[in-house]
């Protein structure tokens, strides 16, 4: 699981209990929620975006989406639901913006370094050929260590930093740097095995 950001004060909620307000349609859940996980969804977006102003009004988004979608949502797990909210907003964010000038972002570096893994080649099997994509990499990432599955998911998910998760692991930002290109090359390996073009 991914190490949080932000500490956790007594005057905070439980998950449950926001949850809860979101139900009743009270409008201190969206304060409750960003009391909690406001640092924490702010340095996702962050990662993606690289621009404080962009990452306020993603969070906003996120707060709105979530009071949308809840009810008649009832997220398992709260934080899991609120960074891929963010995270999709962020990334589409990103993408708008992509289109007038290029951004430098942890994002498209992350995404580089999979580069020789996943090629994207459309075509009239593509539905079929993603599923099988998809089914090879949770096969992969369910084999891996905690540890390397931890590193994996900051990476490319959360789009990290090396360096953020080396002080997360409080390792050498090398060590980090290894774990990735092993996981690379297994992955690439994983991949071709089954056949997938890379």
């Amino acid at each position: 699981m991914r190490k949080n950001d932000y500490r956790m004060e007594e005057k905070q909620l439980s998950d449950e209990k926001i949850i809860a307000l979101y139900w009743e349609r009270n409008e201190s859940a969206i304060k409750a929620t960003d009391e909690k996980y406001g640092t924490y969804l702010f340095t996702i977006a962050y990662n993606i975006l690289r621009n404080d102003w962009d990452c306020e009004e993603c969070i906003n988004d996120t707060y709105l989406h979530t009071w949308n979608r809840i009810p008649p949502t009832k997220p398992n797990i709260f934080q899991v639901f609120l960074s891929k909210i963010t995270r999709d907003l962020a990334v589409d964010k990103y993408r708008k913006s992509k289109a007038n000038k290029r951004i430098p972002s942890e994002l498209i570096s992350s995404l580089e370094e999979l580069g020789d893994c996943l090629v994207y080649s459309p075509s009239i099997e593509e539905e079929y050929a993603v599923k099988e994509l998809i089914r090879v990499l949770n096969s992969y990432l369910s084999g891996l260590s905690k540890r390397d599955k931890f590193i994996f998911v900051c990476r490319y998910y959360y789009a990290d930093s090396v360096t953020y998760i080396a002080q997360m692991l409080e390792v050498s930002h090398q060590t980090v740097y290894r774990r990735l290109a092993k996981i690379r090359c297994e992955l690439h390996e994983a991949l071709e095995k089954e056949g997938i073009s890379v």
